[in-house]
């Protein structure tokens, strides 16, 4: 992957969680600054997580051209967010979308820093997961990552597979394009069939 393929890669992905992140201050009612803090801390929050575990230069304070296009974004859903009529729904697509996108990105600088591929892979994850929780948590949404319901294992799957690619020897660029597919395809199951993974039930503890 080039660089400069990289970089939009990011912007777009930055950008798709911006949304997200605008679209809920509006079913929010937010104002114009809520907005803004919403479609930021949704756009940038998981490539921060991932600059400081990786040690690396916090990206946006280095290129303000994230922060402008999440501002963007957010004055944008502002005064447009009323032609969607299920915005919940974007919400959701648009979320997979990112998920998807930011799983093979955050592996890919992952492995760019010197990574382990397993560490890749949960960087990938974290990634792509860690905008959409913080979204969540502020907003008083319910927590995708915390239900049943396929979110963070879409991340997952999406770096996993673009991983695996690459050590099948395929190209970056068909190596992310099937990354990011495996990672849509998963949430768009969760989200149109009902695709769940198996999650704990709790069940009597030993007599001793």
């Amino acid at each position: 992957m080039s660089v400069y393929a990289s970089y939009i890669a990011d912007i777009i992905g930055v950008a798709v969680f911006a949304t997200t992140g605008a679209l809920v201050a509006s079913r929010k009612q937010l104002d114009l600054i809520g907005f803004a803090f919403l479609a930021t801390a949704t756009g940038v929050g998981g490539g921060t997580f991932r600059d400081v575990i990786l040690g690396r230069n916090i990206f946006w304070v280095e290129d303000q051209t994230y922060i402008i296009v999440c501002l963007c974004i957010a004055l944008l859903t502002f005064f447009g967010a009323h032609l969607i009529d299920r915005r919940y729904r974007a919400i959701l697509w648009l979320d997979a979308i990112g998920l998807s996108a930011y799983g093979v990105f955050g592996a890919y600088i992952a492995l760019s820093a010197g990574s382990t591929a397993l560490v890749a892979v949960l960087m990938g994850m974290m990634t792509a997961s860690f905008g959409g929780v913080l979204r969540d948590v502020v907003a008083q949404e319910k927590t995708l990552i915390l239900t049943q319901e396929i979110y963070a294992s879409a991340a997952m799957l999406a770096a996993l597979s673009y991983i695996a690619a690459l050590h099948l020897d395929f190209s970056q660029s068909i190596s992310a394009a099937f990354g990011i597919s495996c990672g849509f395809i998963l949430r768009a199951g969760a989200l149109l069939r009902g695709w769940t993974i198996p999650r704990y039930k709790p069940r009597a503890g030993r007599k001793y």
